[in-house]
C-alpha cells in the first residue's frame, strides 16, 4: 500500500480506522487484566461483564445525548444541557433508591435484574425515530407537536435513570461484599495472608472499572458510524454544524454565508434540492438523527447481553443482605454501642468524601456538556465527529490502568503506601490541571464565546486571525481527566466498600453514586459560561473547583486515614 493509498483510506474511512487501532491496542491490555484477575475473587470478572452493557449504553448517551437533542429538537446548548444535567442526576440518584430498595429486600441479585430489564425498555423506546413528516413532506419546527416527542424522549431517559438505579450501586455492592469475603477467608490463614487480601480490594476495584470500561471504548463510535452511513445512503455528508444552521433557517428563513457554505459540503451530486431550503433543511434534520436512533437498538442488545451474563453468573455473587442479617444476630448492649460509635465515625468519613466526589462530578462530566460543545465548535472534526472523542476516556482508563496500579504497588514495595483518601487529593489536583491547560490554550487562541465562535463564517474567522483547534488539544484534556478519574473514581469506590457498615452497603454505595447525581445537577452550568463568556472564562471556573477541592482533602487526608485503618 502507497503513501497515496494510505492518504485515501484515511480520509474516507478515518473513523474507522482509529477504531480498528483502538481495538488492536486494547487487546493486550485485557489480556494483563484478566491473568491479573485470577489474584482476585472468582466472582470479579463476572461482575465487570455484567456491567458492560449498562457502560455501554452510558457512554453512547454520554457522547451523543446533548447534541442529539440540540441537533433533534433544535434547541439550545443550555436547554439541551439541562436535560442532559436532570438525567444524569437522575441515574445517580436513583442508585441511592436503588440501594435502599436492595437493602430492604434483601435481594440485590433481583433488584440488579429488574434494573437491566427496565434500562431496556427505555432504550427500546430511544430506538424509535419519533420525529415524522407531515403532508407536505417537512417536519415539525416549533408549531407543530414537537414538544411532544421531547416529552416522550424525556420519559424513556427516565426509564433508563430508573433501571439505572437499580442496577449500578447494587452490583458495586456486591463487589465490595466480595472483598470483605475474601479478606475474611485470608484471615483464617494469618495476619499476612490478610493484610495481602486487603491490599489488593483498590486494584480490585481499578480491574473492576478497566472492564466496564471496555463497553466505553466501542459505545462513542456507534452512533457516528451509523449516522454517517445513513446520510450516505439518502445523499448527504456529515457535517457538525449542519444540523444546527437547518434548525436556524426553518427558524427565521435567513440565509447566511455560512449556511451556503455549510450546505454546500453537506449534500451529495445526487440529491438535488434547487432552491427548495425547506426541504434539504427538513429531510437533513430527519435522516441526521433517524442514524442517531439507530444506535439505541445497539444499547438494547447490549443490555441483552448483561442480563444474560449476570443471570448465568449469579452463583458466584454474594448476597450481602442475607450474610448480615445473619451474623447481626446476638449481639451485646455494649457491642452494639460500640457498633453505633463506629458507623457514626464511618459515616462522618464518607460524607466528608462524598462533598468532595459532588465537585469532582461537576467537573469531569463536563466531557458531555461543555467540552461536548467545545469540540463540536472549537475542534475541527472534518475527519472525526464530535462524539468520537469520548472514546478517549475509556481508551485511557485501560491504557493507564496498569501503570497507576504499578505505581501504587511500587510505593507500596517500598513501605510507602498511598493511602485511599490521599490518592483522592492527588486526583482532584490533576483534574484541575486539565482545566488549567485548557484556559492557557484558548488564552493564546484568544477564543470568544461559543455563540460568537459560531456565528462566524470563513472569511470573518480569518480576519480574526482565529482557527479550529487541532485534535491533539483533545488528547491532553482526555489525558489529565482520565488520569484523575482512575485516583478518584475505582478507589472511591473501593472507599465506600471499607467505610460502609455491613448493614448498610447497598445505601453507602448509593451515597457515592447520590453524590455524582448532585454534581451531574449542575452541569449544564458548563455550556451556558462556554457560550456566554470568551471560553478561558469557563475553564478558569472548573480549574478553581478542582484546586480548591484538592487543598480541602488534603486537609482531612490524616482523619480519613484514621478512620478507614
Amino acid at each position: 500500500m502507497n503513501l497515496l493509498s494510505i492518504q485515501t483510506l484515511w480520509q474516507n474511512h478515518a473513523t474507522w480506522v482509529i477504531f480498528a487501532c483502538i481495538l488492536i491496542v486494547v487487546i493486550p491490555f485485557l489480556i494483563f487484566y484478566l491473568k491479573e484477575a485470577k489474584k482476585h475473587p472468582k466472582g470479579l470478572i463476572a461482575a465487570a461483564l455484567s456491567n458492560m452493557g449498562e457502560r455501554f449504553g452510558y457512554y453512547i448517551m454520554n457522547a451523543i445525548l446533548l447534541l442529539f437533542i440540540v441537533s433533534k429538537f433544535g434547541l439550545p446548548d443550555g436547554t439541551a444541557g439541562l436535560i442532559y444535567s436532570f438525567f444524569y442526576f437522575g441515574i445517580y440518584v436513583l442508585s441511592l433508591v436503588g440501594g435502599i430498595i436492595a437493602d430492604r429486600k434483601q435481594n440485590y441479585h433481583g433488584t440488579i435484574q429488574w434494573g437491566l430489564i427496565i434500562m431496556a425498555i427505555g432504550y427500546v423506546g430511544m430506538a424509535i425515530p419519533l420525529f415524522s413528516k407531515n403532508a407536505d413532506g417537512i417536519i415539525a419546527d416549533g408549531t407543530g407537536s414537537w414538544w411532544l416527542y421531547l416529552i416522550l424522549t424525556c420519559i424513556f431517559l427516565l426509564c433508563i435513570a430508573f433501571g439505572n438505579g437499580l442496577f449500578k450501586g447494587n452490583l458495586q455492592a456486591l463487589v465490595g461484599q466480595m472483598y470483605d469475603d475474601f479478606e475474611a477467608e485470608a484471615a483464617k490463614k494469618g495476619p499476612e495472608a490478610l493484610a495481602e487480601a486487603k491490599d489488593k480490594r483498590d486494584s480490585g476495584f481499578q480491574i473492576f472499572y478497566v472492564f466496564i470500561n471496555i463497553g466505553g471504548v466501542i459505545a462513542p463510535f456507534i452512533a457516528p458510524l451509523l449516522r454517517e452511513w445513513w446520510l450516505k445512503a439518502h445523499n448527504f455528508v456529515y457535517n457538525a454544524d449542519m444540523a444546527g444552521l437547518c434548525h436556524q433557517y426553518l427558524a427565521n428563513g435567513e440565509v447566511t454565508t455560512k449556511f451556503t457554505e455549510t450546505m454546500a459540503n453537506s449534500v451529495l451530486p445526487a440529491a438535488n434540492y434547487g432552491d427548495n431550503l425547506v426541504q434539504f433543511c427538513s429531510d437533513y434534520i430527519l435522516t441526521f438523527n433517524q442514524g442517531v436512533h439507530f444506535s439505541f437498538i445497539v444499547s438494547v442488545i447490549a443490555m441483552m447481553i448483561s442480563l444474560v451474563i449476570f443471570f448465568t453468573q449469579k452463583k458466584k455473587f454474594p448476597q450481602p443482605g442475607k450474610k448480615v442479617a445473619a451474623e447481626t444476630v446476638g449481639y451485646t448492649a455494649a457491642e452494639k454501642e460500640a457498633m453505633a460509635k463506629e458507623i457514626k465515625q464511618r459515616m462522618a468519613a464518607l460524607f466528608a468524601v462524598l462533598g468532595i466526589a459532588v465537585f469532582f462530578w461537576l467537573s469531569f462530566h463536563q466531557n458531555g456538556q461543555s467540552l461536548s460543545v467545545f469540540a463540536r465548535d472549537f475542534v475541527n472534526s472534518d475527519m472525526l465527529a464530535p462524539e468520537i472523542w469520548q472514546a478517549l476516556n475509556p481508551l485511557f482508563v485501560i491504557i493507564l490502568t496498569p501503570l497507576v496500579m504499578g505505581i501504587f504497588a511500587a510505593l507500596a514495595r517500598k513501605g510507602k503506601p498511598v493511602s485511599t483518601p490521599r490518592k483522592i487529593a492527588l486526583g482532584m489536583g490533576i483534574a484541575g490541571c486539565a482545566y488549567l491547560f485548557l484556559m492557557v490554550f484558548s488564552i493564546i487562541k484568544n477564543y470568544p464565546s461559543g455563540d460568537a465562535f459560531r456565528a462566524m463564517d470563513a472569511l470573518q474567522m480569518a480576519e480574526a486571525g482565529l482557527a479550529k483547534a487541532a485534535p491533539w488539544v483533545m488528547i491532553v484534556t482526555y489525558f489529565f481527566l482520565t488520569v484523575a478519574e482512575l485516583f478518584i473514581s475505582p478507589l472511591g469506590l473501593s472507599f465506600v466498600s471499607k467505610v460502609a457498615p455491613r448493614h448498610m452497603v447497598g445505601l453507602c454505595q448509593g451515597l457515592w453514586l447520590g453524590a455524582t447525581a448532585i454534581g451531574n445537577l449542575f452541569i449544564f452550568v458548563g455550556p451556558i459560561m462556554l457560550n456566554a463568556w470568551p471560553i478561558w472564562k469557563c475553564w478558569g471556573v472548573f480549574l478553581a473547583i478542582c484546586f480548591v477541592s484538592m487543598c480541602v482533602m488534603f486537609g482531612m487526608v490524616k482523619w480519613l486515614e484514621r478512620v478507614t485503618e
